[in-house]
């Protein structure tokens, strides 16, 4: 009986001691790592950082977009990596999201936030406004790596006194159309 007695003790001790060792060596930090991305059918692979992208705008002053008035325009590129052009040539780019409500913003992409009486525009390389919904010109590819050139610009309310202060996000998605 003693003996069970000693060799539970020291079991109990090897136990406690293992536990005391682990005690000593904690973690110096973990994590986890989440890949995603999808598979797609088509000749052009979209890099990563291109997209799901920010474009700042900036601050820009109530006044410059009084009576239909307009910012500078943010340029900002869809990268396309891996292309190969051997039975498509082209692409356009379809931008989709909340029209904009206000006066003069046809086709313009709406805002929310604390600003108001304003909405964003987006351009094609030549600077000509691409109407939501509606394709891009389109852009011949090359074999390998491509851009797509764009970019946006406020354009106020043409009613006076439209424009609020505040602000402001817009939120556009685009789909891509190989030919």
């Amino acid at each position: 009986m003693r003996l069970n007695k000693l060799v539970m003790a020291l079991g109990l001790g090897v136990v406690l001691a293992a536990g005391s060792v682990n005690a000593a060596n904690p973690s110096q930090g973990h994590g986890t790592v989440t890949f995603t991305g999808s598979i797609t059918d088509a000749p052009c692979s979209i890099t990563p950082e291109t997209v799901d992208q920010v474009v700042p705008m900036g601050s820009i002053s109530s006044a410059s977009l009084k009576n239909g008035g307009r910012s500078s325009s943010t340029p900002f590129k869809i990268s396309l990596d891996n292309c190969t052009t051997e039975t498509i040539s082209t692409v356009t780019t379809t931008f989709v999201g909340a029209k904009s409500s206000i006066a003069g913003g046809d086709g313009l992409l709406g805002i929310e936030g604390i600003a108001k009486g304003a909405g964003i525009a987006i351009t094609d390389a030549g600077g000509n406004k691409i109407k939501l919904g509606t394709p891009s010109p389109a852009v011949a590819l090359h074999d390998g790596n491509n851009d797509l050139h764009f970019a946006a610009y406020l354009q106020g309310d043409t009613s006076p006194d439209a424009v609020v202060p505040g602000n402001f996000t817009g939120i556009a998605n685009f789909q891509l159309t190989y030919q």
